[in-house]
């Protein structure tokens, strides 16, 4: 029973412990029917038939205990449960309703032996284990009034942080996809000249930027770069509200989170609660490469676009782009001139994320020496079409973070212009994309069909879909690899993939998805 909290708790918490979306989660994964669920279901009810003994309840009880248990205990996970504090919190709440549930029941049905007492606890606890997303709702939301006084608590406290911070300057950065990687090539870039904090990893949310201020906010710091996610109206809001940036840039606004935004109309609200946010004296930058950008009119500050082509209407645009395996050499055009540039990233969408990166730069009036230094020297950010090169083997292509359909299309494009070798690519497809999960996973496989050799697909998700894609790009059969997991997959490579060959890994996928 314990074994089996500890892995609704993980999944809770992959779904940032939100009781919608894990509903949403077990009407899709099947996980309140499956065999071994359904199993202990079956061991709960048989101990309590009128022709079974509470010794032969017990054999049964205890033959599941040992198949479950082994298997719970062996099981592994990509993203394994992490002991936050607000986990162990749901955690010893459902342990205190279970003990209590226990409890009451050998009370009210047990007698003063010791066996009948045992054999109710193991009873209860088999039924508390098939009941067990039932336990986990309702520790949660017995929680939730808890857990909103030490959110408040914590957001008052960073509040009081920030204020605190004498002449410091915000970033915000935010879009469907890029802003990871922007955040990193502009705290690269400012680094040369200033105290820079940014949120680390993927602490996008309105908690992790609080964690962010009041675990690492220094007095000194003089610009804070704030990466802003969101999955809902108003998630981008909260967060400005909190450290009211004056320079905001949004990345892109495509159909990313479609499921939760239901429309790219909605999106693009979103997105833009970060420019809507800046004082009068602020600065926006927009990428107009994205019509849901480049259609929305920005008059409340000074707004700068940006694209990679020059007919999108971008103020900063590339007029040159030669990728190499050192990277990648382009010019900028600026309204202050033109620049040219080498950074070791490779791909027109890295490249893409660079530019308001420079372009920020060049607005707190940062030398262009210093910044092409910066520019030549920033590295790869992990799982971002960053390469990894296996000595006397194939050349990896990690695209596998948060994959999308323009970011796929790009890396996609990126593995067709190596040269040398065949050309592998490994992915589950995209997810969390709405009606169109379909059509643009579908639309994933017609892209793969023109730009691999060998296609190896990962799991049941979009499997259908991208078979489809696959096959209406006449890819041949032969050429197509479906397996259970990603450990098949790499399986497989090893014994396809050879020296001078390029493999593609396009996405990855939580546990809460098969």
């Amino acid at each position: 029973m314990l074994l089996e909290y500890k892995r609704d708790l993980m999944m809770m918490q992959q779904n940032s412990y939100r009781r919608e979306r894990y509903m949403k989660w077990l009407s899709t994964s099947g996980d309140t029917t499956s065999i071994i669920r359904l199993c202990g279901m079956g061991a709960f009810l048989f101990s309590l038939v009128a022709f079974a003994s509470e010794l032969l309840g017990m054999v049964v009880i205890i033959a599941f205990d040992c198949f479950c248990g082994t298997r719970l205990l062996s099981a592994r996970y990509k993203k394994p449960l992490v002991w936050t504090a607000r986990a162990k919190r749901i955690f010893s709440v459902m342990c205190v309703l279970s003990a209590l549930i226990i409890a009451l029941v050998a009370i009210f049905y047990g007698d003063a032996s010791l066996k009948r007492i045992a054999f109710l606890v193991a009873v209860c606890a088999t039924g508390l284990y098939a009941a067990s997303h039932v336990v986990i709702m309702a520790a949660v939301a017995l929680l939730q009034p808890v857990e909103k006084h030490i959110n408040k608590g914590y957001y008052d406290d960073a509040a009081r942080i920030l204020n605190g911070v004498q002449g410091l300057k915000v970033i915000g950065i935010t879009g469907s996809y890029g802003k990871t990687s922007t955040k990193h090539y502009l705290n690269r870039i400012l680094c040369e000249q200033f105290n820079v904090l940014m949120t680390p990893g993927s602490y996008n949310t309105t908690m992790g930027v609080i964690r962010t201020v009041r675990e690492m906010m220094q007095p000194y710091t003089e610009i804070f770069i704030c990466e802003m996610g969101a999955k809902n109206v108003g998630d981008i809001k909260e967060i400005c509200d909190l450290v009211h940036p004056s320079i905001g840039i949004v990345t892109a606004v495509g159909e990313q989170h479609l499921e939760s935004f239901k429309s790219i109309e909605n999106v693009q609200r979103t997105k833009f609660e970060l420019i809507d946010s800046l004082p009068s004296d602020g600065v926006a930058f927009v990428n107009n490469d994205f019509p849901f950008v480049a259609n929305r009119g920005v008059d409340n500050v000074e707004c700068h676009r940006y694209s990679i082509a020059q007919g999108n209407g971008g103020e900063y645009f590339v007029k040159s782009m030669v990728f190499s395996a050192d990277g990648t050499d382009f010019t900028l055009s600026t309204p202050a001139g033109e620049y040219d540039f080498h950074t070791r990233l490779i791909g027109e969408f890295n490249i893409s994320n660079l530019i308001p990166a420079i372009a920020v730069a060049i607005y707190l009036g940062m030398n262009i020496e210093k910044i092409k230094y910066a520019v030549s020297r920033i590295e790869q950010v992990e799982h971002r079409l960053s390469l990894k090169r296996i000595p006397g083997s194939y050349t990896i292509i990690d695209d596998a973070f948060n994959s999308n359909p323009d970011g796929s299309r790009m890396a996609l494009d990126v593995l067709a212009s190596m040269t040398g070798g065949k050309k592998f690519v490994i992915t589950p497809g995209m997810i969390e994309l709405g009606e169109k999960q379909y059509e643009y996973n579908k639309r994933l496989g017609e892209k793969i069909a023109g730009s691999v050799d060998e296609a190896i697909i990962v799991g049941q998700y979009n499997h259908d879909a991208i078979m489809d894609g696959l096959l209406a790009g006449n890819m041949e059969p032969t050429r197509i690899h479906a397996v259970a997991t990603f450990t098949d997959a790499y399986t497989l490579l090893t014994k396809m993939a050879g020296s001078g060959d390029y493999v593609l890994l396009e996405n990855d996928l939580p546990d809460t998805f098969k």
